[in-house]
């Protein structure tokens, strides 16, 4: 290289340097301003807002496509022949035998005469509410990234949450109770926990707070032994100490985010109690949950049903709702390997008539006007059974999730797998288009909503990721 070439190549260098600062300013412009002193106050979105408050069902697990919303008759005859093309398919546990139909009858449901399995029939009575995603894929074929890609967008750990994202662009609409709520399954939590609800590496005030009917949040309650006017004095101590550290360090934003905290935390000991006072609820209502059930877990589910409900109420954001716990085996789980229908005829039970009780309850208070529901898992699983067991094995390639409610079209499906359901091949869709759309019906453009990390303008889908216009009401 020559003086001239060096220094022209040079010269175009700077100009590209000064041209991505411009650039990232920009971003950073477009990103939403947060009072520090008070950070879950309410924002306005990027242009008006289809749905104010979202409630995201997750099926820890994945939940089988085949079995339960993704009716396949070329499957159905041809049962015990192998997939063609792939007669030797060795999958994320091994190899596959062969084609396996459907685990229950499919039916026609509601005036669109959707198929729906009777495994959850109770879903499937709503069909005219619901539009059916059936071209969903993952990056990953394990458990925990796909969890982790499903609600963060990413399958390494430490990004942010959906409901972080939400949380950091629009705030709250309630000053005494979290703005991001994750209500574990009664069994336990998810395979990938907390990353679910992270705020990864956004401010720690727009995590989710966790906490379920049978697992209250921790610490709220005041010791036995501390008395309201001991309690009421640390407070005011607490108070005074961080305005004068306030006073001596103005701008710190991590002091201010900590003294908004503990200011939330002492209102939420006030309303937290009336908020998950489930027991207060008419007897109708918890009947049309499944409250009233024998089966404890299906009871004790259907109660976390009725508190997502209680919160939306109330003005939360963002609710995560849990169905199913990490567990070897899929004993707890729609992780369905060996014993599939003796599993999902547990599972479908406790997870059907208490979230159709949801839907059917929003609708008629009149919350669906204003609320989006969306129900996810984190893959499908394959049309046949691993060789030598009773079960499916993992199958990221097309899966089935659904929206209802706000800016959402009713009783309609988009994109389609394969004639088996082995694969999406009619408008193949990706987690980042997934999560472009549920931010478009929250009134937030997926491009604009960024947060800048480590040089770079990170955001819910990266770099990708398409709104589904087709699927908007």
């Amino acid at each position: 290289m020559n003086r001239r070439r060096f220094l022209g190549n040079a010269g175009g260098g700077l100009a590209g340097l000064g041209i991505a600062m411009m650039l990232a300013d920009h971003a950073r412009a477009a990103a939403p301003k947060i009072d520090s002193s008070n950070p879950c106050a309410a924002r306005k979105p990027h242009y008006d807002a289809k749905a104010k408050n979202i409630i995201v069902v997750f099926c820890s697990g994945a939940i089988s496509h085949v079995d339960t919303f993704d009716y396949k008759p070329e499957l159905i005859r041809s049962h015990g022949k192998p997939l063609p093309g792939n007669e030797k398919l060795v999958s994320f546990q091994g190899p596959n035998g062969n084609l396996t139909q459907p685990l229950w009858k499919f039916r026609p449901r509601g005036q669109s005469g959707k198929m729906i399995s009777d495994l959850v029939p109770h879903i499937g009575e709503l069909a005219d509410d619901l539009c059916f995603l059936h071209s969903l894929t993952n990056e990953s074929n394990t458990h925990g990234p796909a969890e982790t890609m499903m609600n963060t967008g990413f399958v390494f750990e430490g990004f942010p949450s959906m409901g972080a994202w939400v949380n950091f662009a629009l705030g709250s609409e309630n000053d005494n109770l979290p703005a991001f709520v994750a209500i574990e399954d009664p069994r336990g939590m998810p395979q990938s926990g907390p990353n679910n609800w992270t705020n990864g590496f956004l401010p720690a005030a727009f995590q989710g707070t966790p906490f379920s009917t049978t697992k209250p949040i921790r610490y709220l309650d005041r010791p036995n032994d501390y008395s309201e006017e001991l309690d009421r004095a640390a407070r005011q101590a607490v108070g005074f100490l961080d305005q004068q550290n306030a006073q001596h360090f103005p701008g710190d934003q991590e002091l201010a985010a900590r003294m908004a905290s503990y200011e939330l935390a002492a209102r939420m000991q006030l309303h937290i109690p009336e908020a998950v006072d489930i027991h207060s609820e008419p007897e109708h209502i918890r009947k049309l949950y499944g409250a009233d059930s024998s089966n404890k877990v299906k009871a004790d589910f259907a109660n976390n049903c009725i508190l997502a409900r209680r919160m939306i109420e109330r003005g939360v954001r963002f609710v995560q709702l849990f169905n199913g716990a990490y567990a070897s085996g899929g004993a707890l789980n729609w992780d369905g390997h060996s014993q599939l229908k003796e599993q999902y005829d547990v599972h479908g039970d406790i997870l059907d008539q208490p979230v159709a009780g949801l839907i059917k309850d929003l609708k008629q208070r009149g919350l669906m006007e204003s609320t989006l529901v969306v129900f996810a898992t984190e893959f499908g699983r394959m049309p046949m059974f691993q060789a030598g067991t009773f079960g499916r094995d993992h199958n990221p390639n097309g899966f089935t999730c659904f929206m209802t409610g706000a800016g959402v079209k009713p009783g309609m499906s988009y994109g389609a797998t394969d004639e088996f359901g082995f694969k999406a091949t009619e408008n193949v869709l990706s987690p980042h288009d997934f999560h472009a759309t549920i931010l478009h019906l929250m009134g937030l453009d997926h491009k604009k909503l960024t947060y800048y990390h480590n040089g770079i303008e990170r955001r819910l889908t990266n770099v990708h990721g398409n709104v589904i216009q087709e699927v908007l009401a």
